[in-house]
């Protein structure tokens, strides 16, 4: 019973780098407007400043995994706390807009190192049959963060203060020095403790507390994994015969993600909304009820993933959106159905990626590489993710202007169901199993 208790705080601890992540993500809606006034700034100037968090999300995505690899989890996970602390401070008290924007891309320097480490670290740490639940975690504690940074801006932007964006902002460096302190206190990752320094005994000391029942196994198939693929580690590994299979899933996975336009519907919902003709009160109304079914769908998701396993989310999560992409399309295009009806069609396509690719991106990414590679691998999934997360929001309101909102809601109908194929033919299913007997079914094809 200790164990369990033992690695729900690790998992936690690490997950609330997923927090930081929805908080810095989402906390600058509140705080975008006042900014433009104070410096003057121009429409394009100001698309930069708000955009400098994702461009520094892509770049720490990119290259998250090499700190991660060589100098290991827990200390990146460190120096991502300290990014967050950093950008929050810096923000709040940026003089001009140029400082700003710089600790603006620190910030997401963060975000984007975040979504590789931390659910590596949590996948790394967790017993096979708990694992989905605890790296889902991540994702909860993203939307968890979301939902705190709206409501923190609704607290502040009514509270009168002077300059009330620089507190939206600053706020934040109190979860980030919460997590950095909370970070110090957990272990090293006991898989790369194996590969990267050896360390057999403390890695068996790290898995007695949180995988007693399978500590012996892990270690045992760590090693023989560790001796067999050892120097031929890096990110050009991921493309030999051996692993461009398991780096295929990892970059679908991640790029149906994007093509379902959740970023799209996310980021532009209120704007949606008012094109079927819906009040601008009631628009922002019905982004609070997006939030609301997030959060509990992804808490139905983090119940099912280890019970039901991966592929019948992914199931679940395919039907869902086919069905609510075309009902929002055909709402578009004029049909019998009533464009008073769009906001349930946003919710049910919202709680079909909450409860599907939303519980599963991030888990499945973490346990398909194997212990030499995930860092590498995570790195490649997460910067898949991002890179068309900023392209689609980036071309989304010109895309849809000239080709109509309704084509594009079709597109990623159409999208939805080349996922729907790809999970059931060539998508594995994880659930149950060590990282390393993931591995030597993955890769039978190639030993």
């Amino acid at each position: 019973m200790q164990s369990k208790h033992y690695v729900l705080f690790l998992s936690i601890t690490a997950a609330l780098g997923g927090f930081l992540f929805g908080f810095d993500t989402a906390v600058i809606s509140g705080a975008e407007r006042d900014i433009q006034a104070l410096w003057g700034l121009s429409d394009l100037s100001h698309g930069l400043a708000v955009a400098m968090a994702l461009y520094g999300t892509v770049l720490g995505a990119l290259f998250g995994g090499i700190p991660a690899d060589r100098f290991g989890r827990k200390t990146s996970l460190i120096w991502i706390g300290l990014l967050y602390l950093v950008s929050a401070l810096g923000s709040a008290f940026a003089p001009e807009v140029y400082s700003f924007m710089v600790f603006r891309f620190i910030g997401g320097l963060g975000v984007g190192a975040s979504s590789v480490v931390a659910p590596m670290y949590i996948s790394e740490i967790a017993p096979a049959k708990r694992r989905g639940q605890l790296v889902a975690l991540y994702q909860f504690n993203i939307v968890f963060g979301i939902l705190m940074a709206y409501f923190s801006n609704y607290l502040i932007g009514t509270a009168n203060l002077a300059e009330a964006w620089r507190w939206m902002l600053g706020v934040e460096a109190i979860p980030a020095l919460i997590y950095s302190i909370l970070i110090i206190k957990v272990p090293k990752s006991p898989r790369w403790l194996i590969t990267k320094k050896q360390d057999f005994e403390g890695a068996r000391a790290i898995l007695t507390k949180t995988d007693p029942e399978g500590v012996d196994e892990a270690i045992t198939l760590a090693i023989a994994e560790s001796k067999e693929i050892r120097g031929k580690m890096g990110f050009g590994t991921l493309f030999t015969p051996r692993f461009k299979k398991i780096s295929g899933f990892a970059v679908l996975m991640a790029f149906f993600n994007q093509m379902s336009g959740i970023n799209a519907i996310i980021y532009f919902a209120p704007r949606i909304f008012e094109s079927a003709g819906i009040s601008t009160e009631n628009a922002l109304l019905s982004t609070i009820g997006i939030g609301a079914i997030n959060i509990v769908a992804t808490m139905l998701g983090l119940y099912l993933i280890d019970r039901i396993g991966r592929k019948k989310l992914m199931y679940i999560g395919s039907v869902g959106y086919i069905i609510s992409l075309s009902l929002m399309a055909y709402s578009y295009f004029g049909g019998f159905i009533s464009s008073s009806l769009l906001p349930f069609f946003v919710f049910g396509f919202i709680a079909s990626h909450a409860i599907g690719q939303g519980s599963v991106i991030w888990v499945f990414i973490a346990e398909i590489f194997p212990n030499e590679l995930r860092a590498f691998g995570q790195s490649m999934g997460s910067f898949t993710h991002w890179i068309l997360a900023a392209v689609i929001a980036n071309i989304f309101p010109f895309v849809a202007n000239s080709f109509g909102a309704g084509n594009i809601f079709a597109f990623f109908a159409l999208m939805m169901v080349l996922q729907l194929l790809w999970v059931a033919f060539k998508m594995p299913e994880t659930k149950g199993r060590s990282l390393e007997e993931i591995q030597k079914d993955l890769q039978k094809s190639h030993v």
